[in-house]
């Protein structure tokens, strides 16, 4: 019997010190991390069932949520045993030769696997086995479901405990806790009641499903099996299961997702509102007819898979204006924040927020008011660099150009600035986040500029250039060095912060070269000139930070510039991207004096 089933006996304890509002993902991974990293009694409650009767969305997990999951929670066993490998994420474009088959399109992917590990997780398997394992542990009662759940929080300034009520099996029970965490997901229970919701910029919605059996996408074809096998392109794509993957379909302000789960697929579209009617895509039925008409590969599958059940969101955003409290409460999970799904950042949110929780849990009181403020401020700050992503350049979706440059951008910042300090410890460390501030700071006024001026780009693109006709082109964001270079902190463990912000130093000088080199090879694009890309004068004039796509000022100030005794010193190929530019003569162009 599921342990949230089993009936247990009143709780042996009228005092916790923690109280967990939320047996789900970010609540069961809380309690989780706190019987592993400290001696607290901790309380689990939920109104509902967990797992419950319906299918859970957001399966796919990043290297933060990964490393977290397996090994901070140490979870690795069962993931490996009852959850796919992720196989990083792969975006897909329609190319010339159109979209009715799987060969026929361009993609921008990762070939080789990260070396931290991450999962396409069932959530309802996996919350389970959550609440399993904790309520198994001597210091921690899970009760779900209950009813007639209410906290009563105690005055910052009185240090009494908090209040707290529910009913189980018809019964009132009563206790005080020293802490309290919201994880009730979109009830958002203390945000709500507190006063501390806020509108996100994001205006996105989603329309899912799952489906039985698994949509194996490399069978999209008019192929036999030994074709399909025998494709001379794996030399680039490589051999591993591409259903593996979380796969991006991807056009002007939408994906779709296929995500394998064990016996059934995951298969949902995002989009932005104000460019797809919701109506058009609101059931299953509906959705799939839209895809298929976009993607005409996926109508010699999905229309003949049952629905096992479905979902959606008109409207998934969302803000919240405080997180941590002096006052000893906590927002976590969906309960706080959630900006979108492209790159899976919920499970990275829940990964970082739990940890300054649980840090802050075992902050004796009388220190806390010194460290809310920070992790406050680190939680806002980690959250606010995902935002231009959505609310700025999703429509760099429908290109895929625009979106690789802008993909390997994010990317970089993400392996060097959120992946290496969590896998290290550091986000936690008092001598390691004002140095981190200081550096992270530097990249927010590049971020933002470069998804105005890509999305700019993208538009550009659209209204000026006519679709060019030719074979899928398969890009591989490795093939950029600034995102291999990023990468590379994986392998940079135990280090001090002084050591750490080094690291730091150092990619930031890669993540600045990039961001200039991004800007020197659209302008090279856009006018058809190679001196653009290369000349010194015009690359040394490049500010990332204030670049605004104006062609007839790139044209401007390439003209002012003199004759080169030799070309920009890049630290790699400056053509490294050119076969995925509309306009290849200004790349070509550019190779020469480059190899040189």
């Amino acid at each position: 019997m599921p342990a949230s089933k089993r009936r247990r006996p009143a709780p042996f304890r009228d005092h916790w010190d923690v109280l967990i509002l939320g047996a789900g993902l970010a609540g069961s991974s809380l309690a989780r991390q706190l019987l592993l990293a400290t001696d607290k009694h901790v309380l689990v409650l939920d109104r509902r069932a967990v797992p419950g009767p319906r299918q859970k969305v957001g399966e796919a997990t990043v290297q933060m949520s990964g490393y977290y999951y397996a090994r901070v929670l140490e979870m690795e066993e069962h993931l490996l045993q009852e959850h796919y490998l992720k196989y990083n994420l792969r975006f897909y474009w329609p190319s010339g030769a159109g979209a009715a088959r799987y060969e026929d399109l361009s993609q921008s992917y990762l070939r080789l696997l990260s070396n931290i590990a991450t999962y396409q997780l069932d959530r309802n398997k996996f919350e389970a086995e959550l609440v399993r394992v904790n309520s198994a542990h001597p210091r921690c009662e899970v009760h779900a479901p209950i009813a007639g759940i209410d906290v009563e929080l105690a005055d910052e300034d009185s240090g009494e405990p908090h209040t707290f009520c529910f009913e189980r099996d018809g019964r009132e029970v009563r206790g005080t806790a020293d802490w309290v965490v919201d994880a009730t997901g979109r009830a958002r229970l203390l945000a709500k009641r507190l006063g501390l919701t806020a509108k996100s910029p994001i205006r996105h919605g989603a329309s899912f499903c799952w489906v039985e059996g698994l949509v194996d996408i490399e069978k999209l074809t008019d192929r036999s099996a030994r074709e399909v096998r025998l494709r001379p392109d794996r030399s680039a794509l490589g051999h591993l299961p591409t259903f593996l993957a979380t796969n991006h379909f991807c056009g002007e302000g939408y994906w779709f997702w296929t995500i394998p789960l064990h016996g059934i697929t995951s298969l949902g579209l995002v989009y932005d509102a104000e460019k797809i009617p919701r109506a058009d895509v609101a059931t299953p039925e509906k959705m799939i007819d839209w895809v298929c008409r976009r993607y005409p590969m996926f109508a010699r599958d999905l229309k003949r898979r049952k629905i096992v059940d479905q979902g959606g969101f008109v409207d998934f955003a969302f803000d919240c204006q405080r997180t941590l409290s002096t006052a000893r409460w906590a927002l976590t999970g969906e309960a706080c924040r959630f900006t979108d799904p492209l790159y899976s950042p919920g499970g990275d949110l829940i990964s970082l927020y739990n940890t300054l929780i649980t840090d802050a849990i075992t902050t004796p009181r009388a220190d806390l008011a010194a460290k809310v403020p920070r992790y406050e401020a680190l939680a806002r700050s980690i959250y606010e660099a995902y935002v231009p992503s959505y609310a700025v350049s999703y429509d760099t979706l429908g290109d895929q150009e625009a979106f690789t440059l802008r993909y390997v951008w994010e990317l970089s910042v993400y392996f060097a600035f959120y992946v290496f300090p969590f896998v290290n410890d550091l986000f936690t460390h008092p001598a390691f986040a004002p140095g981190f501030f200081r550096r992270f700071a530097r990249l927010g006024p590049i971020n933002r500029n470069l998804h105005v001026f890509l999305a700019d780009y993208y538009r550009w693109k659209r209204d000026h250039l006519a679709p060019v006709p030719g074979p899928p082109v398969h890009f591989d964001f490795s093939e950029v060095p600034a995102l291999r270079r990023a990468e590379s902190c994986f392998y940079q463990i135990g280090v001090s912060p002084s050591a750490a912000h080094r690291v730091l130093d150092e990619q930031l000088s890669h993540l600045e070269e990039l961001a200039r080199w991004i800007v020197a090879h659209v302008s090279s694009s856009v006018l058809s000139d190679a001196r653009a890309l290369v000349h010194p004068e015009f690359v040394a004039a490049i500010d990332p930070a204030t670049a605004r796509f104006d062609p007839g000022d790139m044209a401007a100030r390439l003209a002012a510039c003199g004759p080169a005794a030799a070309p920009y010193r890049w630290s790699f190929d400056p053509t490294v991207a050119c076969r995925l530019a509309p306009l290849r003569e200004a790349c070509d162009e550019a190779q020469a004096p480059a190899e040189r």
